[in-house]
């Protein structure tokens, strides 16, 4: 049977045009429980971000889409595949990789039990979960070395400050089964050319904490010494001087500084193996012509690293003491809890990392040498910001497209979806019928072009194109609008 014609007079299309083709106005249902603002008894409590944690609003996209690009291209130039691994993580990962005598494990983890009984913690750091897939997913059965990319949210139960939330977001590069100090070079010329490449200058701050059999010796040594001046010590190297010895040579507070300048240092008490890996890095540092400095200081704060660590500064900021005192800090945070306040950052490192050989192993995997970094986006994004990188917005508008009256504003929707498939970005506003308000629009939206199609141009064939800049307007054929604007765009 043929198919049967559509019937334009039928009964339903009738009772919803009209005779006439006029759509009828349909009454809307008045909801009568809704109440009315001058009937409300109690006001309503708004809700409000969590402390720590941030919106990323429209307006800063364009630094994420920039950097994370960036992150990429090197990436794929690099030859690392992209790993996303769960943000959600059984917590004993992180207490055995990290070290139980930590800050991030003793203050800083968003840790919790599950329905199901489990202790659960949203990811602090990345290389935990890296590890853990590389033994479950059985990666050493690959070409080794494994090297991989990632990009995502980490959780730190920390003071917030400018750069540093307690949702917090990384890029990081990990290289898996390979030993040789060349890789450990690599990954610090990939940080640094990753930085250079968003427009920042920068030096690696770079250190050997030895292996094992090195540190026992020069941590007897380091705590006969610090016991001395024990009297001197802030609260927290007190501590750590029983639990985490290494970690005082981190402390920023200024007094412990200067007791740390005649601290024995570690790379006296390297290992030969440690020393002629760590030399060799050195050697292929020069070669590459990769500013670094030697700082003999520079532990990081997780206990699976050994031999190689490194850390990424702005070549304007090298390390200095923390300048306030624990009691400061604490007055403050009575303040800060009443109202966020945007504060310099403690730590200006924009990233770090080193190498981690017997992380896989004492998880159970088999015994895999392994090194990377990961830096921060939101202290990237600061840095940025402050050395004034001109960053283009990959979501802005191109042109815009006007039009008046109704037969023109159904032909601009078809004219919108055949622009967007030619991968023109264009704004619009069909909702608005004053072509003045739609050309206020466009100013605002900084366009270089508006396109405008009124009834005369419909019937004409025609549409309008305006330069925003000058305010000539030139008529042209509609058939043509695609390559006209094409060519003006340079596209």
């Amino acid at each position: 049977m043929g198919r049967k014609p559509k019937n334009k007079k039928s009964p339903f299309r009738a009772r919803f045009f009209g005779r006439h083709g006029q759509t009828k106005a349909v009454k809307k249902p008045v909801d009568d429980n809704t109440p009315k603002p001058e009937e409300r008894k109690t006001k309503i409590k708004t809700p409000q971000l969590l402390r720590g944690m941030k919106d990323i609003l429209p307006n800063e996209q364009k630094y994420w889409y920039y950097i994370i690009n960036k992150a990429e291209a090197l990436a794929w130039g690099y030859t690392f595949g992209r790993i996303d691994t769960p943000i959600l993580e059984s917590t004993d990962l992180f207490v055995r990789t990290i070290g139980k005598q930590t800050d991030i494990i003793e203050k800083e983890m968003f840790s919790f039990e599950d329905q199901g009984g489990d202790s659960v913690t949203l990811r602090p750091e990345g290389t935990a979960s890296i590890a853990r897939a590389f033994i479950e997913h059985g990666m050493i059965n690959l070409p080794q070395p494994v090297k991989l990319f990632y990009c995502g949210p980490m959780f730190r139960y920390d003071r917030p400050q400018a750069g540093r939330q307690r949702q917090f977001h990384q890029v990081g590069f990990e290289v898996l089964g390979d030993a040789s100090p060349v890789v450990d070079a690599q990954l610090v010329i990939l940080a640094h050319n990753f930085c250079k490449e968003l427009g920042l200058d920068v030096n690696a701050q770079i250190n050997s904490i030895g292996c094992s059999t090195c540190r026992t010796e020069y941590k007897k040594e380091l705590i006969e010494y610090f016991r001395s001046k024990r009297s001197s010590l802030c609260e927290n190297c007190k501590r750590r001087l029983a639990k985490n010895p290494l970690r005082l040579l981190d402390c920023k507070e200024e007094g412990c500084v200067k007791i740390r300048e005649e601290a024995p240092q570690l790379v006296d008490w390297l290992c030969e193996p440690c020393k002629n890996h760590f030399v060799k890095v050195l050697e292929y540092l020069d070669e590459a012509e990769v500013p670094y400095i030697l700082n003999p200081y520079l532990v990081r704060g997780l206990d699976y690293y050994n031999r190689t660590a490194f850390e990424i500064w702005p070549a304007d900021n090298i390390p200095e003491p923390e300048k306030k005192k624990e009691e400061e800090i604490k007055s403050e945070e009575k303040k800060e809890e009443e109202k966020e306040i945007a504060q310099p950052l403690r730590q200006n490192a924009l990233g770090g990392g080193g190498r981690y050989d017997t992380l896989i192993y004492g998880l159970g995997g088999r015994d895999t040498p392994a090194c990377g970094f990961a830096i921060g986006i939101e202290r990237l994004i600061l840095k940025i910001k402050e050395a004034g990188v001109e960053v283009d917005d990959p979501t802005k508008p191109q042109i815009f497209l006007a039009q008046l009256g109704e037969t023109a504003k159904r032909k601009a929707l078809v004219l919108f979806e055949e622009l967007r498939r030619n991968n023109i970005r264009v704004a619009e506003s069909f909702a608005k019928d004053s072509l003045r308000q739609q050309l206020e629009m466009a100013n605002r939206l900084g366009v270089k072009l508006t396109l405008i199609l009124g009834q005369k141009e419909v019937m004409d064939g025609t549409i309008l194109i305006r330069d925003m800049e000058g305010g000539i307007q030139e008529v042209i054929d509609f058939n043509k609008t695609i390559e006209e604007i094409k060519k003006r765009l340079d596209i």
